[in-house]
């Protein structure tokens, strides 16, 4: 049995799990895992620092361009919809990127340096 206490916010939390020796024995097992490797935890950092510079650039080189096209265009430079919509969301709060109201969609323009 394991027991877990603490808050979620303001409310208390007191959790009890029971697990058998299956259970205890794929914990055991996930927790001796290889631990991560500093070089390895940074590699995607780095790919996201890289991923959101190529985002702005996108945007500086075209200076406007409609939120269905910008969001096109940064699922595909992301790999997928998801990772592209988040890049979206990030330009839009970006003070080197103002977003005004279109016809359809919004429009994103680059105002940075």
């Amino acid at each position: 049995m394991l027991r877990i206490r603490g808050t979620v916010g303001d409310l208390p939390v007191d959790l009890t799990l029971e697990l058998d020796e299956g259970d205890w024995a794929r914990l055991g097992a996930q927790l001796q895992a290889a631990p991560v490797h500093a070089a390895t935890a940074a590699a995607p950092v780095k790919q996201n620092d890289d991923l959101w510079q190529n985002a702005q650039d996108l945007l500086r080189k075209a200076g406007q361009l409609t939120g269905l096209e910008l969001l096109d265009q940064l699922e595909g430079l992301a790999g997928d919809a998801a990772s592209g919509k988040r890049l979206l969301v990030r330009l839009r709060h970006s003070s080197n990127v103002k977003v005004a109201s279109g016809a359809d969609t919004p429009l994103y323009s680059w105002v940075g340096d």
